[in-house]
């Protein structure tokens, strides 16, 4: 699996992304039993399972608000198991959360213009609403005023605002409509195209088997399968009925 990852980019020697052994836990609930995760750069990776597999902690472990996390996550080889989520951020990540944290008394033009800039290279307002054309005509609306596909594109294209280069995006297509996942299908390549690394958390596997280059299946706060493009479309049928689909 790495080597075939690793052809993605001849370059890329190390992961973007390493998680080894990662356990998590919140309060007394033990909620992760040693996930291993690894992602190169420009790949789109997805994380599958069914509710409560660890998927969505894995994500906020990787950003930091876990409160009490074991193991190693590296990022381009530093080991920031023990950083604050800022300084975490500050290493080039960005995660949109599954609930998209719109903040209801900004409009989307401020909800834009809100995320520090944590490297160099993030987009304009400008690129962010040519990704996005729907958001356009909406800049004074407040943020919780748009329908769920377009707080969907403001909640991405605010993190593009932002310089990261790895985007952690838990279940960007959830309760949308068909046209709406068939344009975030659009830009998670657009993105991919661009260089950017994406780590998904995705329950509609079908779109999954359209945007990702690897999955890794999780059950039980641990990682049971992993699979590139060819051996997931060869074990669909499997997959569904473990994922309950």
């Amino acid at each position: 699996m790495a080597d075939a990852a690793r052809a993605l980019d001849p370059q890329a020697a190390e992961p973007m992304l390493t998680i080894a052994d990662l356990q998590a836990w919140y309060g007394e609930s033990h909620v992760l039993h040693g996930v291993n995760v690894d992602v190169y750069p420009g790949e789109v990776v997805t994380l599958l399972g069914r509710n409560g597999a660890g998927k969505s902690t894995t994500l906020k472990s990787v950003m930091g608000i876990v409160p009490r996390r074991q193991g190693s996550i590296r990022i381009e080889g530093e080991e920031t198991i023990h950083k604050r989520p800022y300084r975490i951020a500050r290493c080039g990540v960005a995660f949109c959360p599954e609930d998209r944290g719109i903040y209801a008394t900004l409009s989307v033009a401020e909800n834009l213009e809100l995320p520090p800039q944590v490297r160099e290279g993030g987009l304009t307002t400008d690129e962010v609403l040519t990704l996005f054309p729907n958001l356009r005509g909406r800049l004074r609306s407040a943020g919780t005023n748009l329908s769920g596909g377009e707080q969907q594109m403001l909640a991405i294209g605010r993190i593009l605002r932002t310089g990261a280069r790895l985007l952690l995006l838990d279940e960007p297509t959830e309760g949308l409509a068909p046209s709406i996942v068939s344009q975030i299908g659009d830009t998670i390549r657009s993105l991919k195209e661009q260089g950017y690394t994406i780590l998904l958390v995705e329950q509609n596997v079908r779109f999954a088997m359209t945007v990702a280059d690897r999955h890794f299946v999780l059950d039980q706060g641990q990682v049971v399968e992993t699979h590139d493009k060819t051996s997931f479309a060869d074990n669909f049928d499997a997959l569904m009925a473990r994922l309950g689909v």
